[in-house]
């Protein structure tokens, strides 16, 4: 297992995961730097390379800071098929990529699903001790399973999973759809957070759109009300969409990244 930076130019490392059902190799590209190791946690389907994370690996690049970030098991570069993937797995990549390669009081940084998997990642560091050093979540998909996908099902999709154990979700973000299987629903329930109090142990700071239509910014306030007061903030966009990627919300991540950081 390499432990060496990797430019935007070279293959990522291969690192090895072997929690979970089966061990299986991640892709990671670690860039070297001072300070508390940035982490980014991507989004379901999506990937290291995607806008965000390009934008803020450029950053750590100019201020000289560490950055991880790599993709979940059956996600871009990874090993795996990205139907057969369920929270726990992908909760299982990450705690092992931070564990090897940012320990120190990470900052992670996750954008919807990748939320989810911060906020799990953080309760079992704070079981631990090991805290982190903050975390900034864009449009937070914790629970999706359960609260966004489940709940809004209407009854016949609910049978097709039940009976299928699959069904096939249109997105605007592929040009193929999302494979939903039961099994994803139903691990997801062994992960929910929100039916408590979230205690991370560190600063939280919320980016959400209001004019998002994957996750509703009244999700985002449900999530603050289970923050504690001191360190949770929430920052509304009013037009603001589910990707946050226009130039001026990538902006707005790295000047809130940075002020964590």
């Amino acid at each position: 297992m390499a432990l060496s930076e990797t430019s935007p130019g070279e293959p990522p490392v291969t690192f090895h995961v072997l929690g979970g059902p089966s061990p299986r190799r991640l892709a990671v590209r670690v860039r070297e730097g001072e300070g508390p190791p940035v982490v980014w946690l991507g989004g379901f389907r999506s990937d290291m390379r995607a806008t965000k994370a390009a934008a803020l690996d450029a950053w750590a690049a100019s201020r000289g800071r560490r950055m991880v970030r790599f993709d979940y098991s059956g996600h871009g570069e990874s090993e795996g098929r990205f139907e057969d993937g369920t929270i726990s797995d992908w909760f299982a990549d990450a705690m092992s990529v931070i564990e090897h390669f940012a320990d120190e009081r990470p900052i992670l940084v996750g954008s919807s699903m990748g939320g989810w998997i911060a906020c799990l990642v953080a309760r079992e560091r704070a079981r631990r001790s090991s805290r982190l050093g903050g975390m900034v979540l864009i449009a937070p998909a914790l629970d999706f399973t359960e609260a966004l996908m489940w709940a809004s099902f209407p009854p016949e999709i609910r049978e097709t999973l039940e009976r299928d154990g699959v069904w096939y979700r249109p997105t605007p973000y592929a040009p193929e759809p999302d494979p939903i299987r039961m099994a994803l629903i139903e691990d997801g329930r062994r992960h929910l957070l929100l039916d408590a109090p979230l205690e991370p142990g560190c600063p939280v700071h919320i980016l959400q759109g209001m004019a998002d239509p994957d996750v509703p910014y009244g999700h985002a306030l449900r999530i603050l009300e289970r923050l504690p007061a001191p360190g949770s903030m929430l920052t509304l966009i009013k037009d603001g969409d589910h990707r946050l990627s226009r130039p001026e919300d990538v902006a707005l991540l790295v000047r809130t990244v940075e002020a964590m950081a």
